[in-house]
């Protein structure tokens, strides 16, 4: 069976990089925000649900993330909401994903809202990355697609990096550098497969 071990980090703490370690090491990876992705697309299993919830981000066939965004940086309470509506989606995702990857000693799951959606309750460990505020917030705006008040509404949406630390059976600071996390996650790799042979 394979053990399951949970990625999560406030935004900007350098996540995606990491996963995208685990993967070149040869780890399958579920991607939330990619699983999200697909299904926001047209088709996606996600678009009627959040037509009922947010109709203008839907109307061309697909979930608009740009217009969905500006909702929810109006309406502090869509984003719950959109959560709900998703979250049996995802929970199918992840089980048709271990299914596929049962060989497998070690399997990772990115997930922004860990914590937030209990998904510790399933998973065998947690990794947390981390990372100073100052240079959190740098590269959140270094991306150039948001602003200041949706970044804090996002970050009021999460658990604070305190207590997602504190959770945590592993935490990695990204602010270290990326070669410094990329043997991080190849050790921790190597320990986990051990325990799992």
């Amino acid at each position: 069976m394979s053990l399951k071990l949970g990625l999560t980090g406030s935004i900007g703490m350098g996540k995606s990089t990491t996963a995208g370690f685990f993967r070149e090491f040869g780890v399958p990876v579920w991607d939330a925000d990619a699983v999200v992705h697909a299904i926001y697309a047209e088709g996606g299993a996600a678009v009627e649900p959040i037509r009922e919830i947010a109709a203008k981000a839907t109307e061309n066939g697909f979930v608009d993330r740009s217009v969905l965004k500006d909702l929810i940086s109006k309406d502090r309470t869509l984003l719950a909401k959109i959560e709900t509506a998703i979250n049996p989606i995802l929970r199918e995702s992840r089980r048709v994903f271990l299914r596929e990857n049962q060989a497998s000693s070690l399997v990772l799951f990115d997930i922004p809202l860990l914590y937030e959606t209990d998904a510790e309750s399933w998973l065998d460990y947690v990794l947390v990355v981390t990372a100073p505020k100052h240079i959190q917030k740098q590269r959140v705006m270094e991306r150039g697609s948001m602003d200041e008040e949706l970044f804090e509404t996002i970050l009021a949406r999460q658990i604070g990096d305190a207590e997602k630390r504190a959770l945590a059976d592993f935490v990695f600071d990204t602010s270290n550098g990326m070669d410094h996390t990329k043997s991080e996650v190849k050790t921790l790799i190597e320990e986990l497969e051990k325990e799992n042979a």
